[in-house]
């Protein structure tokens, strides 16, 4: 399945807001598509991956970045732009903030999934029915319902449950390397600078999976779906509502002139 094809197929299943991403890490040589915007080069702004990720999935825009992109220096020290120094590992970004001290930032930091300096070169990222390139990961922003059926399609033939990591920190190493390591779908819930820079509402959430599970995702959304799990969900309306004692009596006298 392509890129495309599956696109049509979660927006057939799915009707989110933004556009669905593909996702890939260029390894060191690898060149940046040709029609991919670069965020200092071409916007004249160093950015958050967060804040690229919500430029594509937003406008449409293919997004492309290295370090000399980057304005988060968490995401520099993760994606292995520049060196994970004392001061990074140390936890001093995290006390004060999401830590008590620094010991529990350094385990804040810890926790992260990350790229060796020099493992990648770049990120593409871009919407699944536009881009030219072949992704590694596919990200999904939608409401909780909407990541709720991608994940019921992800374990409609396996069964089970899905597990996961949060530590309210650092989301682009979620959605990026964590998927990409593990090549296991992420629920994803968004951190805080991806409200402050990506501008994610409080309504949505992230999903994300490999693209080489397209054919299986794609199978479990129709099977759900014939098994009548749908979105929209399809609230019960099928019932007699209880109104007020004042309309009761209307109803009453009504029944009472008829009867004659």
């Amino acid at each position: 399945m392509d890129a495309a094809t599956l696109n049509t197929h979660l927006e057939k299943h799915l009707r989110v807001a933004t556009f669905p991403l593909g996702i890939r890490p260029l390894h060191p040589g690898e060149p940046f598509p040709a029609k991919a915007r670069r965020p200092l080069a071409q916007m004249g702004v160093k950015v958050a991956i967060c804040q690229a990720l919500g430029i594509a999935r937003r406008y449409g825009w293919t997004m492309a970045f290295s370090g000399e992109d980057i304005s988060c220096p968490i995401a520099k020290a993760v994606f292995g732009f520049e060196e994970r120094n004392d001061l990074y590992t140390s936890g001093t970004l995290a006390d004060g903030m999401y830590a008590s001290c620094r010991e529990a930032g350094a385990r804040f930091e810890d926790a992260l999934a990350k790229y060796d300096v020099g493992e990648i070169s770049g990120v593409v990222a871009g919407p699944l029915n536009r881009i030219d390139f072949a992704p590694e990961t596919v990200l999904v922003y939608g409401n909780s319902a909407q990541v709720l059926r991608l994940l019921n399609a992800c374990l409609f033939e396996k069964g089970g449950a899905l597990h996961g990591e949060f530590s309210g920190r650092g989301d682009c190493s979620d959605i990026i390397i964590r998927t990409g390591k593990t090549s296991e779908p992420q629920v994803i819930l968004p951190c805080y600078g991806d409200r402050i820079f990506g501008m994610t509402a409080d309504d949505e959430m992230a999903f994300t999976f490999p693209f080489r599970l397209a054919d299986q995702v794609v199978k479990g959304l129709e099977g759900t779906h014939a098994g009548g799990v749908r979105y929209p969900v399809p609230v019960f309306l099928r019932y007699q509502a209880d109104f007020p004692k004042s309309y009761q009596e209307l109803e009453k006298l009504w029944e009472q002139e008829k009867r004659g």
